[in-house]
């Protein structure tokens, strides 16, 4: 829960903040419009309605100067829109003469609507407290001229925004609900999200703590390995590295029993021999030779074994090198081939090599390596497909690639194990004796020559299993 903890905490701090500041800030940035166009609006509507009415009230100025100031009464009096505005006429002096809504006459607005109208002789609006009465109104005046061009006074139109600012208030709440009911949306799927984050990785990281423990194999639940998603690909990664260490460790506890047995086997051999040996005084000579031979044949058997985990071990750690040279790998085949041949007969083995007459170019490689390579599959093929009772080997161009073919008519081997033959360690059903390791250094010294080595039953309906080494021409 930590772990989550801390992710929740982050994404708040980062994304929640930053959304709540953006959510506000465009609330903020709405009211402020809103009341800006709503403003704009009123004072548009009353400049018009002004400009309209002067120049209906400007009438009276040039035709009935003698009544000018009955006339104003009269039309103030009776305007149209008293009962939503208030017209006023003020004196050239800016004192109320006549107001619809009945004000004493005398008093002065002293607002910058009036100044602008009577001063600068235009048409000007204010926004803002009554200097009077402390309420907060909106104003427009406009000059009225007489007919020798001189201010008369000017006719201002006053409303309060009272309504006004409660319809800006009303629209404030309804934006901020708004902006509220986005910011908790924002929040609940967002911590949806994380959680739906959180969650698998905190699976992830328990199971990887409980594989670094040693609990190799144990799987992440298949609900977060089935996502299809980075999360998913993780966990099936995560599960397939899992099984594959557990695999890896069997075939190395594996490895390990099999390689003690190994070396035990023959050290017994030669322990028990050496002792017969020393401590007989009269022994007969063929005896005597029998226990020679075994102890020669054990050693051998027991330095082969040590030098093919030399090897193994020179290829995990990047020592393993080649010393590649133009060559002959017909000439190295057909050496290896003479050499391993007796021996093979002695065990009741035909051996047989099926000479290619075409020509067969030389190829760089290193002879001492592709020739430790052709005795261990030859040694495998024996050792696993002897029962056959032949080995049959042939070497041919394929075009850019050299073809080395070695094939027994054993009982080959089981479809399940063909994809894992090649793997360190593995050993598969097999009893006979080894270390699980030839052929895993094999494929190691053919991949260097840029090679491939493929292994498969063979499918000609006799049974056993062709091993093929195919190296570049080039």
């Amino acid at each position: 829960m930590k772990k989550m903890s801390g992710i929740r905490s982050r994404w708040l701090t980062h994304n929640v903040s930053l959304m709540v500041l953006l959510v506000l800030a465009c609330a903020v940035a709405g009211i402020v419009a809103l009341s800006s166009y709503y403003y704009s609006c009123m004072r548009n509507g009353l400049e018009a309605q002004l400009k309209t009415t002067a120049d209906f009230f400007e009438t009276y100025i040039s035709t009935a100067q003698e009544e000018f100031y009955g006339s104003v009464y009269s039309f103030t009096q009776n305007y149209e829109g008293k009962n939503d505005l208030e017209l006023e006429f003020l004196s050239s002096s800016g004192e109320i003469i006549s107001s619809s809504f009945g004000l004493a006459s005398g008093s002065q607005p002293e607002t910058a609507d009036v100044t602008g109208a009577l001063d600068q002789q235009k048409l000007t609006s204010f926004q803002g407290k009554d200097p009077q009465t402390g309420e907060r109104i909106l104003a427009v005046s406009i000059p009225v001229m007489a007919a020798d061009g001189q201010v008369a006074g000017a006719l201002r139109l006053v409303t309060s925004l009272r309504l006004a600012n409660r319809q800006i208030l009303m629209w404030a709440g309804i934006i901020g609900f708004i902006a509220l009911f986005v910011m908790i949306l924002v929040w609940g799927t967002g911590m949806y999200f994380i959680h739906s984050i959180a969650t698998p990785v905190m699976e992830i990281t328990e199971t990887a703590k409980r594989i670094a423990s040693g609990g190799y194999g144990t799987q992440i639940q298949a609900k977060f390995a089935e996502n299809n998603d980075e999360i998913g690909e993780l966990a099936r990664t995560i599960n397939n590295l899992s099984l594959q260490i557990s695999q890896t460790e069997k075939m190395q506890s594996e490895f390990l029993s099999s390689v003690s047995h190994e070396l035990r086997t023959p050290l017994t051999a030669i322990s028990g021999w050496g002792e017969t040996l020393m401590t007989s005084d009269e022994m007969d000579p063929v005896e005597t030779r029998r226990g020679i031979v075994t102890m020669l044949k054990e050693t051998k058997r027991l330095t082969s074994l040590v030098e093919e985990l030399l090897e193994f071990s020179r290829i995990q750690d990047g020592r393993f090198k080649l010393n590649v040279e133009t060559s002959d790998l017909r000439g190295v085949f057909e050496d290896t081939i003479f050499m391993y041949g007796n021996r093979l007969r002695q065990e009741g083995i035909d051996l047989q090599y099926e000479a290619s007459d075409e020509d067969i170019p030389e190829i760089s490689c290193d002879p001492e390596r592709m020739k430790q390579v052709f005795l261990n599959i030859l040694d495998n093929a024996a050792k696993y497909g002897g029962d056959g009772g032949k080995i049959h080997c042939d070497i041919r161009v394929e075009g850019q690639q050299l073809a080395v073919r070695i094939r027994d008519y054993g009982p080959g081997i089981p479809e399940e194990e063909l994809p894992l033959v090649k793997k360190k360690f593995y050993k598969g059903s097999s009893k006979a004796r080894g270390s699980g390791i030839g052929l895993a250094v094999c494929e190691e010294i053919v991949s260097m020559h840029g090679g491939r080595l493929v292994i498969a039953n063979a499918d000609d309906g006799e049974g056993g299993c062709e091993v093929t080494i195919y190296l570049p021409l080039q």
